[in-house]
This record gives structure tokens, C-alpha cells and sequence, in this order.
């Protein structure tokens, strides 16, 4: 019938220039011309018959058995792939293969699947050891009553393996809806939701991570919450354990988390995030707020953090911080990406100190008041006494300054009561080689107002730290 209309259209068309000249014409030419009109008009309606008659003859060419036979197999195929839990599953994956040169730790070699405390230093999680070379399995399901389950398998580098030695298990979480799909109850084992940074290699730009991520916010959380949707609001919250797998005896407060986001639109937004501990005997507080732009080429993302920790700095009070890190991504080409990252943490106050990183503890021989030796003697052993104090944690850069005492020929720290400045610049690239396959590129310096960074070489204290990386990650 459409067709049909449209062809009466165009034919009606050119009746409209002929009206147009009629007052030039004689009667008998504009009847002339009616009557070739008309005749036109009827061979077009022959042919719209015609090709609207062709659709049945084509529709009964069709097998009726044969119909039903395909249309039953698919009904089967269907059934038997609901009947064997496939609907509403989604599996993912992601593998991504480092290498690492590290200067003051002497370090160059492929970093993959080495539990953070693999090396033989005995060292755990750092900034050049963070959450890259990782083989990681996604497994999430949806029920029809709208639950989402999901299990997130990450061997020897998942978010509670620091804290659950050997745990391969990076995510164990339930979502199910209440009062409505926008409003669930949410449980498990959860990694940490603040910053503007992923933890996995294919969602982030660069290989290692900014110092906020590394060094000022939790790791995982375990416990149950709320995860709000309200128009352009996400907001969620746990009450339970931060960065532990079960609380030890005597402890019984539970700490919050929570985040909120706001997409303001479809190229920007921000979000906020903390945790607060409540316990007596490690009490805690951080706060971070966080920002994108994302359009065309161009990528920004921000973030700002404070913190504090009691009875966490060097000189055994409580540490205190506050930090920054800024990143811009800018398409070359479809494929290529350059990115530049600055970091920023000031950390000063009671010899330093933030949540992801205390001080260490060495031994010095012991000083007066006004910082001589004082020739003691330990009259069991016939050593030189020596004295515990807070040190800088070597191979993060946080901490006291150190230096090198004239008088005793040992590395000491300047002042344990004052901790230094942190820094880190990163530049980099992410080549997308196909859909799945991305390689990166990063040489990132560390520095910081006072030397902080121990050379495994010989043991002395420097000021900087240079890492170069490169990684091939692979995503399905």
C-alpha cells in the first residue's frame, strides 16, 4: 500500500507544471495531455500490482515442515543453553606480561604472577611492583530475579592476597536488588573503590600506578552494604573489615567505607570517596575526591587526598598526609596514545608515614641529647649500645631523610621527627596493536627533598628513583 502511495505521488507531481502552464495552452492540448497523463498513471498501477503480488508467490516457496523443524531446534538450543546456567553469564579475562627496570633496586626483568612478596629480598608491594603482571578470569553472572554474582580470580596478585597470603580470590561479591533495581544490597569481598584509577592493566593508560593509589587508600574490603542509583547519583557503602580477612580478637568495630559518583554528563564527572575506622587500636581516616574529562582526544582525570593514621609515623605518632596526582592523555592517532602523570605527597609531620606505607625500624648506635655517640658499652656482649629508631622505608621513599654520619660511618636518619616530600612524574605511550591487544610504554622518576630511596648497590641513600617498563596486555 506504501509503495502503491508513493508511486500515485510521484506521478501527481508532474501535474503541478502543468497546471502551472495551462493558460498558455488551448483546450483541446491540455485535454490532449490529460489523457497521456492518465494513460501513464494506469501503467504505473500495472506495475505496483505486479511486485506486490511477487511477495506472497515467494512466501509460499517456504516448506512448512521444514519451518517448523528449524524453529523448534532453535527453541531447543535456547532451552538446553538457560537449562545449563549460560544466561546472564559473562566471562572475561585479561593477562599482561612486564617488564621492569628499576635503578636504586638494581632490578631489570620481567615482573608476572610474583605475589608481590616474590623476590627473594623478602620485599612486598611497591610502586615498581604494584598491580601489573597479572593473569586475571572475570566471572559474572545475572539471575532473572535481577541477583549479580561475581567472582574475580587473580593468582598471586589479587587485592587481598597482601593480607590473605596465597589467596587467589581478587573479588567475591553479590548484588541483589530491594525495593527496586536501583537499590541493592551488596556483599563480599570487594577491592577498593576510590581514586580515579583501576587496578587492572587494561583500564588504566600507564603500567605503574599513581602514589595516592599505591600508598593513600585501601586495598580490599569485606562486608555488606548499599549501592544506591538515583538519575545521574551512584552512591555505595560497606560496614566491615578493611584491608584483613577477619579482625583479631578484641576488635570489634567495624569500618565505613563509601563512595558517591556524579556523570554530569557524557564526557565528565566526579566522585568522592573515604574510610573510617573506628577501632581503638588502629584508627584511621581518609578522604579523596576525584575527577574526568573525557572527550575526542583528550583525557583528564585528578584526584585529591588526605589521611591520617594513628600511632603510624616514624617516631611512633600519628602520620598525616595530604596528596595529589593529575593525569592528561592525548590521542596522536586512532591507535596511539601519549600520557603524562604527576604525583605529589606531602608527608612531613612526625617523621612521615602514610596508609599504605609506614616507616622502617633500624638500629644506631646511641646519641645524646645534642646527637654525639656516647662510647656505651653493653657490659654482657662488649658491643657498642645501639638504639632503635624510625628509618626511611627504602624502597617506597618515604620517611626521614638519611645520611651518611661522619663519626660513626652509618647511614642514619637526619631527623626522625620529620619526614619528606614525595614526588613522581610519569610519561608514557599505549599503542593498541588490535581490539584485544594494547602495548605500553612508561619511564617514571621518583624523587623526593631528602634522600629517602636505599641503592641495593651498596646500601646507601639517594634522593631519586628512575623505572622504565614496558607491557603487552591481552583482554578477551
Amino acid at each position: 500500500m506504501k509503495s502503491k502511495l508513493s508511486l500515485l505521488a510521484v506521478a501527481l507531481a508532474g501535474v503541478f507544471p502543468l497546471a502551472q502552464t495551462a493558460h498558455a495552452q488551448t483546450t483541446a492540448e491540455l485535454k490532449q495531455e490529460i489523457e497521456l497523463l492518465k494513460r501513464q498513471l494506469q501503467v504505473l498501477m500495472q506495475k505496483v500490482d505486479a511486485a506486490a503480488a511477487v511477495a506472497p508467490a515467494a512466501q509460499a516457496t517456504v516448506d512448512p515442515q521444514e519451518f517448523n523443524r528449524v524453529k523448534i531446534k532453535a527453541e531447543s538450543t535456547e532451552d538446553n543453553f538457560e537449562a545449563a546456567g549460560f544466561k546472564g553469564l559473562k566471562v572475561s579475562g585479561m593477562i599482561d606480561p612486564t617488564f621492569i627496570y628499576s635503578s636504586r633496586q638494581n632490578h631489570a626483568g620481567f615482573v608476572f604472577l610474583n605475589n608481590f612478596d616474590g623476590r627473594s629480598d623478602g620485599e612486598s608491594y611497591a610502586f615498581d611492583n604494584s598491580y601489573f603482571g597479572q593473569a586475571v578470569l572475570d566471572i559474572q553472572k545475572e539471575t532473572e530475579g535481577g541477583n549479580k554474582w561475581r567472582l574475580t580470580l587473580a593468582p598471586h596478585k589479587s587485592a587481598s592476597s597482601g593480607y590473605n597470603l596465597n589467596s587467589i580470590v581478587h573479588e567475591a561479591s553479590v548484588s541483589i536488588p530491594t525495593i527496586d533495581a536501583q537499590t541493592r544490597v551488596i556483599a563480599g569481598v570487594l577491592p577498593d573503590w576510590s581514586g580515579y584509577e583501576y587496578i587492572f592493566s587494561n583500564q588504566q593508560p600507564l603500567i605503574t600506578h599513581n602514589m595516592l593509589f599505591d600508598f593513600t587508600i585501601p586495598t580490599v574490603y569485606s562486608g555488606v552494604g548499599m549501592e544506591i542509583t538515583r538519575g545521574k547519583w551512584i552512591t555505595k557503602f560497606m560496614l566491615g573489615n578493611v584491608n584483613e580477612t577477619r579482625k583479631g580478637s578484641g576488635d570489634k568495630s567495624p569500618a565505613l567505607t563509601y563512595r558517591a559518583d556524579y556523570s554530569k554528563g557524557e564526557y565528565q564527572g566526579f566522585g568522592l570517596a573515604g574510610t573510617h575506622s573506628f577501632s581503638s587500636g588502629n584508627r584511621y581516616d581518609l578522604f579523596e575526591v576525584d575527577g574526568y574529562f573525557v572527550r575526542g582526544d583528550v583525557t583528564w582525570q585528578g584526584q585529591l587526598g588526605v589521611g591520617r593514621q594513628r600511632d603510624a609515623a616514624a617516631n611512633g605518632g600519628n602520620a598525616q598526609w595530604w596528596g595529589l596526582s593529575s593525569l592528561f592523555g592525548y590521542k596522536l592517532s586512532p591507535r596511539l596514545q601519549a600520557v603524562t602523570r604527576f604525583d605529589y605527597i606531602a608527608n612531613r609531620k612526625n617523621g612521615g608515614g602514610v596508609f599504605g606505607q609506614g616507616a622502617e625500624t633500624c638500629s644506631v648506635l646511641e646519641r645524646d641529647a645534642a646527637g654525639a655517640l656516647t662510647g656505651a658499652v653493653d657490659p654482657v656482649t662488649g658491643l657498642p649500645v645501639r638504639a632503635d629508631v624510625g628509618c626511611a622505608a627504602g624502597r617506597n621513599g618515604f620517611g626521614p631523610a638519611m645520611a651518611l654520619a661522619a663519626d660513626s660511618g652509618e647511614w642514619e636518619p637526619i631527623d626522625s621527627n620529620k619526614g619528606v616530600n614525595r614526588y613522581a612524574l610519569s610519561a608514557g605511550f599505549n599503542y593498541l596493536i588490535n581490539p584485544s591487544t594494547t602495548w605500553k610504554m612508561e619511564l617514571r622518576y621518583d624523587g623526593a627533598n631528602g634522600a629517602v630511596f636505599r641503592d641495593a648497590r651498596d646500601g646507601s641513600y639517594k634522593k631519586n628513583n628512575v623505572l622504565l617498563g614496558s607491557s603487552v596486555v591481552v583482554s578477551f
